[in-house]
């Protein structure tokens, strides 16, 4: 790499990692605040709910990377063309190429890294965080009850709801001993007694249980004389209603996805495929909005035309990957129509000549 192209790529790099991590830390503290509000900790614990966020920005990475990017090259470049630092290279000899060509060593290795990401990141990050949430949303997990304590909760159906109480619990929050769990149901109530409780880790895929110790569970019907009581030596009890088993097409694996014919998978898959190209296109469409004239102060509307055209693509993107999960779109063109249209606009832009025509002579 030559010396230019070094140059202008630093020119590219700086901005970019500022942006992205700002982008990435914005992320995160909107999702801390959220899972705050919804009580996440209180059900998860803190690691847990750090972990979830920190899944979270791994996901949202593949769509931050190349906005930082885009936004990098009009920034960076734009820095050069107003201090005439590319005129100087024009007047040295230096092509507007060798621009387009250091602005791509930047952009091809984001891509890949954006596309691995998107390819083999997301599927993981997802299953990881659908299995916290899970976790978090399960009516009865112990992790979150403190020993001595009885805590209660209404049903969605009127009706419905449970109280539970521990006696004791040791430090890890595993193990606990005289659990107490009353549920009321429609016509019925069941109050489960019993002398141990513990809560074992579950395997990927697996869905999470309680497993109680040496118990009776008691049956009370509201109405008639049926009443049943239940000794038991184990009971396993799930606490969740087994959605961690259905199928997630997000965390299903890239492999998966290649293989099915369902329109919400073609979907899933082609976006995860596009996030390279993405984001090359993405950069050398910035590129000519870089191009401010010094003496013509056209900076500030050149810059509201690159949030308008990035505002376009986004609302493209969606358009593109709702008409394939909907069957509007076969798996071909499927989403890739709108990548060509960005190519095709990519050489128009950078075409000086057009350029020259939309900004200069006016």
């Amino acid at each position: 790499m030559k010396i230019i192209e070094r140059y202008v790529a630093r020119e590219l790099l700086i901005p970019f990692t500022v942006v992205a991590a700002i982008l990435a830390i914005l992320f995160a503290s909107f999702s801390s605040a959220r899972f705050l509000a919804g009580a996440v900790t209180e059900s998860l614990g803190l690691a847990s709910m750090l972990k979830l966020v920190l899944l979270k920005t791994l996901i949202a990475l593949e769509v931050l990377m190349p906005i930082s990017l885009y936004v990098a090259v009009v920034i960076g470049l734009g820095r050069l063309h107003r201090e005439q630092e590319i005129t100087v290279l024009r007047s040295a000899g230096v092509s507007e190429n060798r621009i387009i060509y250091a602005v791509l060593i930047v952009a091809i290795p984001v891509g890949i890294a954006s596309g691995v990401l998107s390819v083999f990141v997301r599927p993981w990050a997802y299953e990881e965080s659908y299995l916290l949430n899970a976790q978090a949303e399960a009516e009865l997990n112990m992790e979150r009850f403190q020993a001595g304590r009885f805590y209660g909760s209404e049903g969605k159906d009127k009706g419905k709801g449970r109280v539970v109480y521990i006696q004791t619990k040791d430090d890890a929050g595993k193990q606990m001993k005289d659990v107490f769990h009353y549920m009321n149901k429609n016509g019925s109530s069941e109050i489960i007694l019993a002398k141990e409780a513990h809560q074992p880790e579950p395997a990927r895929g697996e869905r999470p249980q309680i497993q109680l110790i040496d118990g009776f569970i008691y049956r009370l019907m509201h109405s008639g004389t049926e009443d049943t009581v239940v000794q038991f030596d184990k009971l396993v009890y799930f606490t969740d209603s087994g959605n961690v088993l259905d199928y997630k097409r997000k965390a299903a694996a890239t492999e998966t996805l290649a293989k099915s014919d369902q329109p919400r998978d073609i979907a899933e898959f082609q976006w995860r495929l596009s996030r390279t190209f993405a984001t090359i296109l993405l950069a050398l469409i910035a590129v000519p909005f870089s191009r401010a004239s010094p003496r013509q102060d056209k900076g500030e509307r050149t810059y509201y035309a690159a949030a308008l055209v990035f505002a376009i693509y986004y609302i493209l993107t969606g358009l593109a990957q709702t008409w394939v999960e909907q069957g509007t779109i076969g798996r071909v063109p499927g989403v890739w129509w709108l990548y060509i249209v960005m190519f095709l606009g990519a050489l128009t832009l950078l075409s000086p000549g057009f350029w020259q025509k939309l900004f200069l002579r006016r």
